[in-house]
């Protein structure tokens, strides 16, 4: 069976990103971006707004805010072009300008349990908050990874992460540091119907 990685690069409040930060929030250092080359094939999984932004990108627009791309930062959108994309959207229409890109409008979650059931390879979501918060409600997500960077976004922080998720055990299976700054953790999530009773209850 397919693994389902929901993975989040945030900063320490977490958000996904902030007004006027370029990528990475500027802390991306070598430790980071070698990692990031070292990362197994993917399928990755969106939403429309996730692809119109990235899809933007991969066109040559550049994020709000900022005078353009860093060579890291073109390399990351090139990687996400060549890959293998699903986006689950009922808005969109086809064809995808984004290539590599698959279009599905049937509901997400039946989607990706029958993915995962049938086929290899890793299943990634990029972004997307409201598609990884349904999918970890459902108890399909294998692996919860976030990658912190040391800052601290409250005036400009947007996207803010866990807002609407359901209370989640998470057991820690992995955690590095990168550069001396960044904080990867890496979880198997357990989604709670209730808070966990107190051992003296």
């Amino acid at each position: 069976m397919r693994e389902l990685l929901v993975d989040f690069i945030t900063s320490l409040d977490g958000y996904a990103s902030a007004e006027g930060w370029p990528g990475w929030w500027g802390l991306e250092g070598p430790e980071y971006l070698a990692w990031l080359g070292e990362q197994p094939e993917v399928t990755y999984l969106m939403g429309s707004n996730t692809y119109r932004l990235m899809s933007g990108f991969a066109a040559g627009e550049t994020p709000a805010g900022t005078d353009g791309f860093t060579t890291d930062e073109e390399a990351s959108v090139d990687g996400l072009t060549q890959a293998s994309k699903v986006v689950f959207s009922s808005s969109l229409e086809e064809p995808l300008t984004w290539a590599n890109t698959t279009l599905v409008r049937d509901p997400a979650v039946e989607v990706v349990r029958a993915m995962k059931e049938d086929g290899s390879g890793l299943l990634s979501t990029i972004g997307s908050i409201s598609l990884c918060r349904s999918l970890l409600r459902a108890g399909l997500v294998d692996r919860f990874r976030v990658v912190m960077f040391p800052v601290i976004t409250g005036a400009t922080g947007a996207e803010r992460i866990y807002d609407g998720y359901p209370d989640v055990a998470l057991e820690m299976t992995d955690s590095r540091t990168f550069d001396g700054r960044s904080q990867l953790v890496e979880y198997r999530p357990s989604v709670l119907e209730h808070p966990p009773l107190h051992p003296s209850a």
